[in-house]
């Protein structure tokens, strides 16, 4: 950047000052420009394409330096008034048109200018958010997948999440699909940094859920994040939370959230009460569903000759599923059925009639409640037989 232009502008002094105006905004973002708003008060030309290809790249290295963009406009806009008594054709204009020309020149120049600042320094930063999140859709993606653990927790540094120590994993199901930077996704993560006050936690979303992942030492972040979810998703019917175990290491968040998941599953195919589902309550399903083809010849051996009730298997699969639940209380049963309690003593005696299972026996009633158990999670309701793939795992 020259000191003086050929008509004694003093290039330096006033790029100083600008700088100075414009919170010492880097000097350097001006190298050009006043030499172009000397040559449009000369001629009256206006900045041509490559004149605005090069603010516009300027804008763009502005925001990769991290300069505010109110600075940068005010750092170009200083430099234009200080400049202004200064430029050729101000000097050289007689009478007020022609000072009336060269100022609708030049602020036309500096406007036009200060537009492809802007808009190269927009790009940038558009550019940049979208890296930042391919960076962080793939490290989650990388996270909760498993893969490529060996610099996991180097790269979890920098989304605030440490991966020495164990993690817990937290996920919620909609009706609908959670997706990132939704409102939902948006309204849950603010007010869990705000409430726990630290940023090492990390909300995401995963196939359709919305994932926490924090630290263990933080215990109190899975039931906020269940709060909170209870907030944005209130009014919604369906959504559930489900907690996984903590897990140590940086493959502890895989884990977890596997675990996470599965305890949603198992919630959805028991249609277990309440909202928040922990994987650690839930062990016994897992149990169950360890040797599937075992489960699913129980439940064919148990419960196919349901199928020859009138109405179909679907009425005493239901009653069975209650009175279970209801703790082998008919009276309790009834009530959640909305049947009479006769009803309810009926079908159990049909049931035992079809099985040969009694459930109010012990022993039996234990074979009896596996098997209903294995039905809900296998996907048998009696029109076909258990598929022991489809189940969660």
């Amino acid at each position: 950047m020259s000191g003086r232009t050929g008509s004694g502008l003093d290039v330096a002094t006033v790029v100083a000052r600008a700088s100075r105006d414009a919170r010492d905004a880097p000097p350097e973002l001006l190298d050009g420009y006043l030499e172009d708003l000397t040559e449009v008060s000369a001629t009256g030309a206006q900045l041509g394409p490559e004149r605005l290809r090069a603010r516009h790249g300027t804008g763009a290295r502005a925001a990769t330096l991290g300069v505010p963009l109110r600075d940068l406009v005010d750092l170009y806009l200083s430099a234009t008034w200080l400049a202004w008594p200064a430029l050729p054709g101000v000097r050289r204009a007689t009478g007020a048109d022609a000072v009336r020309a060269v100022g609708q020149a030049v602020f036309r120049a500096a406007d036009i200018a200060v537009t492809a600042l802007a808009e190269g320094y927009e790009e940038a930063q558009r550019w940049a958010v979208r890296r930042e999140e391919s960076f962080r859709r793939e490290f989650v993606d990388d996270l909760l997948d498993g893969r490529n653990p060996g610099d996991l927790a180097e790269r979890a540094e920098r989304f605030g999440l440490r991966l020495a120590g164990s993690t817990v994993v937290a996920a919620a199901r909609a009706a609908e699909p959670v997706v990132d930077g939704g409102e939902v996704s948006r309204d849950v993560e603010t007010a869990l940094h705000l409430r726990l006050g630290s940023r090492d936690v990390l909300v995401t979303t995963k196939d359709g859920l919305l994932v926490c992942v924090a630290p263990e030492a933080m215990g109190e972040a899975p039931e906020e994040f269940a709060r909170q979810v209870a907030a944005a998703l209130g009014t919604e019917p369906t959504w559930r939370v489900g907690l996984g175990r903590p897990q140590p290491g940086p493959g502890g968040p895989v884990r977890s959230f596997e675990q996470a998941r599965n305890a949603l599953d198992i919630a959805r195919r028991l249609d277990l009460p309440g909202r928040v589902h922990r994987a650690a309550d839930l062990l016994v399903y897992r149990v169950l569903l360890r040797d599937s083809a075992a489960l699913a010849d129980l439940v064919d051996a148990v419960l196919e000759p349901l199928r020859r009730a009138r109405g179909g298997p679907g009425p005493l699969l239901d009653t069975l599923a209650a009175y279970f639940a209801a703790g082998r209380v008919a009276t309790a049963c009834a009530r959640e059925l909305h049947v009479g309690v006769r009803t309810v003593t009926y079908r159990l005696q049909r049931v035992r009639e079809l099985t040969g299972y009694a459930a109010d026996d012990p022993g039996q009633g234990f074979t009896l409640q596996t098997a209903v158990l294995g039905a809900k999670l296998l996907g048998w309701n009696g029109q076909g037989a258990p598929e022991p793939g489809n189940h969660p795992e």
